[in-house]
C-alpha cells in the first residue's frame, strides 16, 4: 500500500480520482476491495488521517471482536417476545460471512488472520432474568435463523458452559446460559489491513497521514478533497466523482463541511469506553467464549457487561467491559475541540433534546466516571467472582459517537443501536454514521451503498457479480436448510473450526 506525498512544498498537487474514501476503518477497506473488484480500472484512493490504518474503532483494542450475529447480545432483544433486532443482525452478519468466504475461496484474503470460532454465551442470575433468558430463546428457536440455540438452567451444565462465571458461586441463586456454537470473534483490524491489500492489488492507493480539511463541490460536479500531509508538511487536493466518508466520530463534520442537506440538524454525542484485559495463560484458557450478561436496572443498551476470549496477533485474551468514559473527542486520537465543532444552530437544540430525554444515560456516564478499581472490579465478579485485580489491566477502547437524529414529535432522538448511511440525492458523496453493530454489518452496508450511489452500475453488471458473491443478497426468506448450508460452506471457506 502506497503512502504518497505531494510533490511541492506549501503548494497542493491537484490530482483526480474516480473514488476517494476518507477513514482507514473497515467500512473504507470493505466499501474499497468490492470497487476494487467490481471497477479494477477505477482510481481509487484513501486517506487516513493516522500514522497507520484501522487504528481508531476497528483496531482490535478498540471493540469486543464479536461478530455480532444476536445469539448472546441481550440488549438487541430487550422484550423476549419481539425477535426483530436480533434477526436483522443475525441475517446481516451472515451476509458479511458469505463476502469473506466469497475473498477466502478466491485467495484475496487468508481467514487465519482475522477470524476465529468461539461460541457465544448469554448469562443472567434471578429469577426474574431466567424467566427472560428462557422465553427469549423459545421464541428465538421459531426462526431458523436461531436453531443451534441451546438453553439451560441446570448450574451443572452452565459451569461446563462458562466455568469460569460458575466458580466460587454460593449455588443459591438462580442462573441459566443460553449458548450458540456458530459464533465467532474477529479481528476487524487485521480484516481492514486484509481488504485494503485486496484495494492496493488493482492499484488503489492507501495515503497516510493525510488528513482531510475541505470538501467543496467543483462546478462540474465533481468533489474537491483538500487537507494536510503531515508527513511531508504539505497540503494536498484531490479531484473525485466519488466521496465516501467513513471517519468514524470525525464523519459528521466533513459531511457538514461539505454542506450535504441529508445531514441538517443531526448531532453527535462521545461516549468512550474502558475494558480489562487479562493475558495470563492460566486464565485465559478457562473461559473460551464470547459472555454477555444483562445491563443492570436503568443502565442504557450500551452498558451490558461481556467477557470475551480474543485472539490479536496469535496471542489469547481475556477482555472485560465496557466501563463508560466521557470526553470531548470524536476519535480515541483526535482533539478535545471535536464535539464542539459539529455545533450548528440547527442541532443544539436537537441535542439538547435527546439529552433531556435520557436522564438514565446521564446518570449512567456520572456513576461510570467516578467508579474506582473497586467499582470495577465489582462489575468484572459479577460475571466472574473469583477476578483477582492483579491479572488484569485497564486498557482504554475507542470513542463511540452516539447519532443524534431530529424527531417531529421529540425533536431530538438518540440513536443508541445502529448504524445509518447517508447517500447525496445525485448519489455522489455518502457518509457513514453511527455505532453498534457497526463493523460486522459492514458487508450489507457497503451493498446498499452501491445501489444507492451507483444505480447503473448496479442495474449493468454489478448486482448479478455480487449476488454470484453473496448469494444471500438475494434470498427474501431463510429456512433452516438454507441457514444450515451457509454456515456449513463459510465454516469451512473461513477455517471455523471449535
Amino acid at each position: 500500500m502506497e503512502q504518497a506525498t505531494t510533490p511541492t512544498r506549501g503548494t497542493p498537487a491537484r490530482e483526480d480520482a474516480d473514488v476517494v474514501l476518507v477513514g482507514g476503518g473497515i467500512m473504507s477497506a470493505t466499501l474499497g476491495a468490492m470497487l476494487a473488484l467490481l471497477e479494477p480500472d477505477w482510481r481509487i484512493v484513501l486517506l487516513e488521517r493516522g500514522g497507520q490504518v484501522a487504528a481508531e474503532s476497528t483496531s482490535p483494542w478498540n471493540n469486543a471482536g464479536t461478530g455480532h450475529a444476536g445469539y448472546c447480545e441481550l440488549n438487541y432483544m430487550p422484550d423476549p417476545e419481539d425477535p426483530t433486532k436480533a434477526a436483522e443482525v443475525s441475517r446481516q452478519f451472515l451476509l458479511s460471512r458469505q463476502w469473506w468466504s466469497h475473498l477466502a475461496e478466491a485467495g484475496h484474503i487468508d481467514p487465519a488472520e482475522f477470524i476465529r470460532a468461539t461460541a457465544h454465551l448469554s448469562i443472567v442470575f434471578g429469577t426474574r432474568d431466567v424467566g427472560y433468558l428462557r422465553r427469549r430463546c423459545e421464541v428465538l428457536r421459531h426462526n431458523p435463523l436461531f436453531a443451534g440455540i441451546e438453553f439451560s438452567d441446570h448450574p451443572a451444565t452452565v459451569a461446563r458452559w462458562a466455568p469460569l462465571a460458575m466458580a466460587g458461586r454460593s449455588g443459591t441463586e438462580a442462573v441459566a446460559a443460553s449458548r450458540h456454537a456458530d459464533g465467532t470473534d474477529v479481528d476487524f483490524g487485521a480484516l481492514s489491513r486484509a481488504l485494503l491489500r485486496v484495494m492496493a492489488g488493482t492499484g488503489g492507493m492507501v495515503r497516510l497521514r493525510h488528513e482531510v480539511r475541505g470538501l467543496r463541490r467543483d462546478g462540474d460536479g465533481r468533489w474537491n478533497v483538500s487537507g494536510t500531509d503531515a508527513a511531508a508538511a504539505r497540503r494536498f487536493s484531490l479531484r473525485a466523482r466519488f466521496v465516501f466518508v467513513g471517519a468514524g466520530g470525525s464523519s459528521l463534520g466533513l459531511l457538514q463541511k461539505a454542506r450535504v442537506p441529508e445531514v441538517r440538524g443531526y448531532g453527535v454525542l462521545p461516549v468512550g469506553a474502558a475494558f480489562l484485559r487479562c493475558s495470563r495463560p492460566e486464565v485465559v484458557q478457562l473461559h473460551d467464549a464470547k459472555m454477555y450478561g444483562q445491563a443492570r436496572d436503568g443502565a442504557p443498551a450500551l452498558s451490558v457487561p461481556h467477557l470475551d476470549r480474543r485472539s490479536v496477533g496469535g496471542q489469547e485474551h481475556l477482555m472485560f467491559g465496557p466501563y463508560a468514559t466521557f470526553s470531548t473527542r470524536l476519535l480515541k486520537h483526535g482533539r478535545r475541540r471535536d464535539l464542539f465543532g459539529t455545533l450548528r444552530w440547527n442541532n443544539v437544540h436537537v441535542l439538547a433534546a435527546a439529552l433531556a430525554q435520557n436522564p438514565g444515560l446521564v446518570r449512567f456516564l456520572i456513576r461510570q466516571l467516578l467508579a474506582g478499581d473497586q467499582d470495577k472490579l465489582a462489575q468484572l465478579r459479577r460475571l466472574y467472582p473469583g477476578a483477582s485485580w492483579k491479572d488484569w489491566e485497564v486498557i482504554h477502547a475507542g470513542q463511540r459517537a452516539q447519532l443524534v437524529v431530529p424527531d417531529r414529535r421529540r425533536v431530538g432522538a438518540l440513536q443508541l443501536w445502529g448504524t445509518k448511511l447517508t447517500v447525496t440525492e445525485d448519489g455522489s458523496m455518502a457518509g457513514l454514521l453511527g455505532a453498534s453493530p457497526g463493523a460486522s454489518t459492514a458487508v450489507p452496508i457497503m451493498v446498499d451503498l452501491l445501489q444507492r450511489a451507483f444505480p447503473t452500475q448496479w442495474e449493468q453488471g454489478w448486482r448479478e457479480r455480487m449476488h454470484a458473491a453473496v448469494p444471500g443478497l438475494a434470498r427474501d426468506h431463510w429456512d433452516a436448510g438454507a441457514v444450515a448450508e451457509v454456515l456449513g460452506r463459510t465454516s469451512a471457506a473461513l477455517k471455523l473450526r471449535p
